[in-house]
Formats: structure tokens, C-alpha cells, sequence
């Protein structure tokens, strides 16, 4: 199949020399040519360029973008896609003033979830993911990491990884795999840490390595989840599988987890909502992604990352929606740009780049997606009519995409 888009408006992050992420100041120069093209064969993008160079070949498809701008699709770098059900209960506790962590000590959030997931069957799980992933697909996502973490159980956590390679089988849409056991202390080891730790190092990490079920181990390192010294322990054992770090930290407490990732060459940090000049300065020195997830403190109404303060020191930043049950139900990454943009006080082509080139970076999928560079796989978003860049996160309530393209197929 030759598809060929023509006459759009404004191409953004057309770049065939694209770095594998952007930093600070860079991440305002958003790529933008007018007036352009793209030609796409089979699942890749093998041409663009401003009209005046547009192939003059017959395609299969011809799609008129008169007035609209194309973009690459969302890289969603942290989400928990795979999940049994929805806690509006918890919802209802929030309004009422309970705090996240005290619901996580009455055995709500992440135990709520584990114990219904242990008891759902496997192909029910599935076709709730697909249908998610679907859903999010719509909304512009081409790419996505979906961890695991609501199963806290051997049984339980290798059933999720397994639907989401599954799922890996359905679609033309790269997923990346994260095992998350580390994700809460079960109620069965609530007096028995160490017996927790050893059960997911002596059975559930083999076992995950021997299936091939996992690209990356991520831990929760909070005061409500797991210490430093329990992240990094977990850390070096997935490392010995060949599972990279993408690590829970920051979220509410600066504990050290930051410095402890960034030891352990972690691909990304994520969360943030709290930092301090020595974990920024860390950052700075180091290749690791700092992955904001701003739809979590709108819905659990906390405080927002510091974005602008990272991004002025020369950070590089992604934004990920973190779409999981009870603390951000939502996998829109054009609402995460509103909320980057009115919150964190990003400018929109920072967001664009957080959303797309940097959030491939942090799924380590920024050599085939994140902009529009000949090679690279057609996952493309063509918006609406729309009169500039900055329409896209102000209009926080409309629906200003228009087709979705992944792997050159509408």
C-alpha cells in the first residue's frame, strides 16, 4: 500500500536527523514545515517534504489534509493498560477528603485491584485491555508500555504479562512490557517483606524471563510501597535477567530513588511530583528520562511536577498518562498536553516533544517512532482543521483529531 498525505497545513517534527530526545530550550524548537507532504509504503514513512517536491507517482490512497496539521503519534511511556476493574468507590472516597495513602492502608488502591484481578480470567482480562487499547489509539497513541503490578502474586503477575503479550499479537501498535511485582507489599507478606522480595527474585523473575514476558522491571519506591534500599535490590536482580529499570519514585516523597535509578542506569524515572536541586542536578548528569504523569495529581488533586523548573535547568522531559484504575482513569494524552501546558506551565511544542520524540526515549523505541523521518514506522496523527499548534492543548474538551494512521493503515 502508497499513501500518499498532501496538502497539509503544517507537518511537525518532520526531521530526518531527530536526536533520540530533546533537552531544556531545545524542546521549544519544534520542527514545522508548511505547505507539506508525507508518502508512506507499506508500514513506513519514505518520503516528505514541502509540496513543491511531492512525488509526482500514483499512490494506492491519496488523504487531503487541506488545513490540518500531521504529527507523529503519542508515545505513552508509562500506563497500567491491564487491569479486572475500575474503583469508582475510591473515586467517591477522594471527594470526601481520604488521602491516597490512607486508602492504601485500609487495603483500597493497588490491593483493591490485585485481589479482583486474582480472581478474573485471563481472556476476560484480555478483551478489556484491547478494548482499551483501542480506546487510546483513537485518542492518538502508537506506541505504549503497559506494566504489570495489580497481581502481586506469581500466578497473578505472569497472567498479566501474558495478556500483555498477548496483546503485542493484535495489533500493529509497539507495546513494551514492564514487570511491576514491586508495585504494593500483599496483604499475605504484610508482616514478611524480605519473604515478598525473595518471591519475586527467586520465582517471579525467572519464571518472566524464561517466557520472555517482560522488556523492563519497574518497583514502586515510596513510603507507602518499597524503601530505596528494596528498589535498588530488586533493581540488580531484574538486571541479571536482562530487565532495565523504569522506576515509580518521586511521587510524593524525595527519598533517594531518583539517585539510586539514575545508579542503576534506569531508562526513565517517573512520576516527580516532588524534586529537589540535587535529583535535578542528577538528572542533568545523567541519560536517564524524566517521565511526568500530570493527569495523576489532577485526579488525586496533588500538587503537579515541577516541569518548568526542570525543563529551565536543561532537563529533558516526556509526559505519559499513567491510565490505571484508581489514581488517573484516562488514557488521553491530548488532555496530559492541556493539563503539561496549564498546569506545569509547558509551552505546546514542549509538550508535543515530551509526548512523542522523548516518550519514544524512554520506551527505547525513539530509532522508529517519535518523528516524522524517512525509515521511521507511519504512526502518524492528522488533526482537524485547526488554525495553530497551540489549539491542541487549549482545547481541552474538543475532539480536534481526525484519523489515526499505524503502520501506514488508517
Amino acid at each position: 500500500m502508497r499513501t500518499l498525505i498532501r496538502n497539509i497545513k503544517t507537518l511537525l517534527l518532520g526531521d530526518d536527523q531527530a536526536p533520540m530526545m530533546v533537552k531544556g530550550a531545545a524542546m521549544q524548537n519544534l520542527p514545522t514545515l508548511n505547505n507539506a507532504f508525507v508518502w508512506v509504503e507499506k508500514d513506513k514513512i519514505v518520503d516528505w517534504g514541502p509540496m513543491s517536491e511531492c512525488p509526482v507517482a500514483t499512490p494506492d490512497q491519496t488523504i487531503d489534509a487541506t488545513g490540518a496539521f500531521v504529527l507523529p503519534t503519542w508515545c505513552d511511556s508509562h500506563t497500567h493498560l491491564v487491569f479486572a476493574a475500575t474503583r469508582e468507590g475510591e473515586f467517591i472516597d477522594k471527594i470526601q477528603g481520604v488521602s491516597y495513602e490512607e486508602i492504601a492502608r485500609k487495603g483500597g488502591g493497588i490491593l483493591n485491584s490485585a485481589q479482583r484481578l486474582q480472581n478474573t480470567p485471563q481472556e476476560v482480562l484480555l478483551e478489556a485491555a484491547y478494548k482499551r487499547l483501542m480506546e487510546v489509539k483513537n485518542y492518538g497513541t502508537g506506541a505504549i508500555e503497559i506494566k504489570s503490578g495489580y497481581g502481586l502474586s506469581l500466578a497473578a503477575e505472569l497472567k498479566m504479562l501474558r495478556v500483555i503479550q498477548q496483546l503485542k499479537t493484535m495489533t500493529k501498535i509497539p507495546i513494551k512490557a514492564t514487570f511491576l511485582g514491586a508495585h504494593a507489599l500483599p496483604l499475605a507478606y504484610k508482616d514478611n517483606r524480605a519473604g515478598y522480595l525473595q518471591l519475586i527474585i527467586d520465582e517471579m523473575l525467572p519464571q518472566i524471563a524464561e517466557e520472555g514476558l517482560a522488556d523492563y522491571i519497574d518497583v514502586f519506591c515510596e513510603k507507602v510501597a518499597f524503601s530505596v534500599a528494596e528498589t535498588e535490590q530488586l533493581m540488580e536482580a531484574g538486571a541479571r535477567y536482562g530487565l532495565k529499570p523504569k522506576i515509580h519514585t518521586n511521587q510524593f516523597n524525595c527519598m533517594g530513588g531518583i539517585q539510586a535509578s539514575v545508579a542503576h542506569q534506569a531508562i526513565s524515572v517517573d512520576h516527580l511530583e516532588v524534586i529537589n536541586e540535587e535529583e535535578i542536578a542528577c538528572l542533568l548528569a545523567s541519560d536517564t528520562m524524566a517521565t511526568l504523569l500530570p493527569s495523576a495529581p489532577f485526579f488525586i488533586n496533588d500538587h503537579y511536577p515541577q516541569a518548568r523548573k526542570m525543563i529551565d535547568a536543561g532537563m529533558a522531559v516526556a509526559l505519559a498518562s499513567d491510565y490505571n484504575p484508581g489514581s488517573t482513569p484516562s488514557g488521553k494524552i491530548p488532555f496530559v498536553l492541556s493539563l503539561a501546558c496549564i498546569k506545569m506551565k509547558m509551552l505546546p511544542e514542549e509538550a508535543i516533544f515530551a509526548a512523542t520524540l522523548n516518550g519514544a526515549y524512554a520506551m527505547e523505541e525513539a530509532h522508529r517512532l517519535g518523528s516524522i523521518s524517512k525509515g521511521k514506522l507511519a504512526n502518524l496523527i492528522i488533526t482537524k482543521p485547526m488554525d495553530s499548534i497551540a489549539y491542541m492543548p487549549y482545547a481541552f474538551g474538543s475532539d480536534w483529531i481526525d484519523k489515526v494512521m499505524i503502520s501506514g493503515e488508517i
